[in-house]
């Protein structure tokens, strides 16, 4: 649904030129083809740019492992099992079978995503014909309300894509400045991480963090990498994409984290990603009513 809201304003562009909607539709599954192929070159080069490093990241995690192992162990007297590489336990054959049950249901997922977005662009479904029959019940107001939510979520897309690209872009640089192995795969999962509001950011920085401890003496360079890191999230994060956004997506904080729950326990990641452009598409519908006004500037927090 999301997918095919955000090129509906281009069908609409090729439909206004008398382009037949069968070629209309040809063309966003060419783009959307085009951002896939391009995704896919990025995450080969980092890929070749992991297996074509030495060993030596390996070893120093290794030790700072071992390291953290001997703490636990004479802290709190916990014991670890010792008969085997710890990092190379993640790369047993045993989580092959894992790994190809996970592209099964990836591969589902895509073709099944592929079919609904043809059925939506085709306007097989028509959102103003459900809203009106279901829930407004007034022809004027489901279209209104429509239009009103295409709006705000491609809105929401766009700011959204942007922002994680400058995230993706500066955790990049900071990667490659502090001389940290891999800046394109950090590049490509700050961008992708920061589809999930909140947590994404949190993610993204504790994970760096960790994975540059492993690199990075503890001094100032790695205080300074960490700030580095930190201060592209807020920039980009907490300060650019609240003003792109604009007065549409205020929403609670208390209202986004329990959205993050609930959703995320639904969906798994994809809910993470789309508890916002949930949440939005409620308390649009909410504001459609008197009585449900007071719950819609809840959840907006007004």
């Amino acid at each position: 649904m999301f997918i095919a809201l955000l090129f509906l304003p281009l069908m609409r562009w090729l439909g206004k030129r008398k382009v037949p909607k069968w070629i209309s539709i040809v063309v966003v599954i060419l783009l959307i083809f085009i951002g896939l192929k391009v995704g896919a070159e990025l995450i080969k080069l980092s890929s070749k740019q992991i297996m074509a490093s030495n060993t030596e990241f390996f070893d120093k995690a290794e030790v700072k492992l071992a390291d953290a192992k001997l703490y636990l162990e004479e802290t709190f007297g916990i014991v670890f099992q010792n008969d085997k590489n710890m990092i190379s336990g993640f790369f047993e054959k045993d989580n092959i079978g894992t790994t190809f049950d996970f592209l099964r249901k990836f591969l589902t997922m895509i073709l099944m995503t592929a079919f609904f977005v043809v059925l939506w662009l085709a306007e097989s479904i028509n959102v103003h014909k459900v809203l009106n029959n279901t829930i407004l019940k007034q022809k004027h107001a489901s279209v209104k309300a429509f239009m009103k939510i295409e709006k705000d979520l491609i809105t929401f897309i766009k700011v959204k894509f942007f922002v994680s690209l400058l995230t993706g872009i500066g955790t990049g640089l900071a990667c490659l400045f502090f001389d940290v192995s891999f800046p394109i795969f950090w590049g490509l999962f700050a961008f992708v991480i920061n589809f999930v509001q909140m947590v994404g950011s949190f993610i993204s920085v504790i994970l760096l963090s960790i994975f540059a401890f492993v690199e990075l003496d503890p001094t100032s360079t790695l205080f300074f990498f960490i700030v580095s890191i930190t201060g592209v999230q807020v920039l980009f994060g907490a300060i650019l994409e609240p003003i792109f956004m604009g007065k549409s997506f205020s929403i609670n904080i208390i209202t986004v984290l329990v959205m993050l729950m609930l959703w995320g326990y639904i969906w798994g990641i994809p809910g993470l990603i789309m508890a916002i452009p949930i949440t939005v598409f409620i308390k649009i519908i909410l504001e459609q009513f008197p009585n449900t006004k007071k719950i819609a500037n809840i959840l907006s927090g007004s």
